[in-house]
This record gives C-alpha cells, sequence and structure tokens, in this order.
C-alpha cells in the first residue's frame, strides 16, 4: 500500500521529550520566563526557534538574544541525548522489519540537524534510512509540511505514497497537509487529545506496528 515510511524522531525514535522539557525548565527561568512542566506541552512538535519565540511572545526578556537562548538548549539537548538517548519500544524491530522488506525510510524532523545527527548515532540507526530531513532551515517547520515534502522528494516517492508516523499534533497536521497517510503515536499526556482522530492510524506504541497491514 505505502511505498516509503517517514519518521517522526523526537518521540517516536527517541523518547526525547523529558529532555526537551528538562533543557526548557532549566535555560529559560535564567531569563525570567516562569515555566510549569506543563506548559512545555504547549509547544511540544516545534522548532527550537518556534518554541524560544513563544515564549518571548509571552514572556520577553532583554538579554541574551533569541539565537543564543535556542544554542543553550540545543547545547543541552546535545549533550544528554548522546549520553542518555535510547529507542523508544518497538524501534529496532519495526526498523529491522521495514529494511528486510527493501522498503525505503526517512526522518523528517524539526529538530536541527545536529541533534538528528546526534540522536541517530547514539542509537545506532543512521544505517537504516535513505534520507534524513531537518526543517530547521526552512521558512516553517511542522504544522507546515515542507520537511514530509522534502522527505519524499528525497526518496523519490510521491508524497501519497508514503506513510509517515508521528507523536505530536503538530506532526499529523504537517504530514496530512502533505497528503501522507499518518500513524499518530501520543504520548501519555495526549493520549486523550481527540484531535488525533486527524490520523489514519493510532497505536501506542511501534510495538503494535505490523509491516503487512501497511504494505
Amino acid at each position: 500500500m505505502y511505498q516509503a515510511i517517514i519518521f517522526d524522531m523526537d518521540g517516536v525514535l527517541v523518547d526525547s521529550e523529558p529532555f526537551w522539557q528538562q533543557a526548557e525548565l532549566a535555560v529559560f527561568p535564567r531569563y525570567g520566563v516562569e515555566l510549569t512542566l506543563a506548559d512545555t506541552l504547549k509547544t511540544q512538535g516545534l522548532r527550537i526557534d518556534e518554541v524560544v519565540k513563544y515564549w518571548f511572545d509571552r514572556q520577553p526578556w532583554e538579554n541574551p538574544n533569541l539565537a543564543q537562548v535556542e544554542a543553550e538548549i540545543l547545547d543541552t539537548m546535545v549533550e544528554v541525548i548522546a549520553a542518555q538517548g535510547q529507542p523508544m519500544p518497538g524501534v529496532m524491530q519495526t526498523l529491522d522489519a521495514i529494511k528486510a522488506a527493501g522498503i525505503p525510510m526517512a526522518v523528517a524532523t524539526s529538530s536541527p540537524h545536529r541533534l538528528m545527527e546526534t540522536t541517530l548515532k547514539a542509537l545506532n540507526i543512521q544505517g537504516y534510512f535513505n534520507a534524513t530531513c531537518s526543517a530547521e532551515h526552512l521558512p516553517l517547520g511542522k504544522p507546515h509540511p515542507q520537511v514530509y515534502l522534502n522527505a519524499a522528494d528525497a526518496l523519490g516517492v510521491a508524497p501519497e505514497h508514503c506513510l509517515a508516523i508521528e507523536d505530536s499534533f503538530n506532526g499529523v497536521i504537517a504530514a496530512k497537509a502533505g497528503r501522507l497517510a499518518v500513524v499518530a503515536i501520543p504520548d501519555a499526556d495526549h493520549k486523550q487529545d481527540a484531535r488525533f482522530a486527524a490520523a489514519d492510524y493510532r497505536f501506542d506504541s511501534l510495538q503494535q506496528f505490523d509491516l503487512e497491514r501497511f504494505t
């Protein structure tokens, strides 16, 4: 049914959301931004520059500039992922099954390219992917579909013949806007979010992924 499979990274391949929360809660309060753990969920799935602007617009600070705050958060993330990053449940079995079937795979993430490379290396899964695409330098990150369109193009497969695997609502909207089918795997904080009805399929984890259902 689908000729290629494109994975989001954060929350799909690696349980990085706690690390993002940890980094944001460490960095933002240095500049007077009052954040709770629940607040960090409001920006899930957004690009880091968009997260920083989101909080700057609501709780502006004088110094440093936004780019420096982004760099601080990214530096923290790279360090933590390199030391602690582990594949999400079902990731290795899923990647092995897709690779054995000869189906091309890509990564389409809102995370910066540097963090994407660090993550794939930490998980030792670089060799599974025919293409890796970051929205870092695109005009817009998810929920804009461009990073998914770029990934499909890199694989040489029309978007409507691609299956995306996502954990965030922003990611689901990005994939659907690009005409991809979507598997949604919401995290524990979003399992009851009715908006995920927009996805074509919904799993609790990649352990439920059955390749025969999609090929």
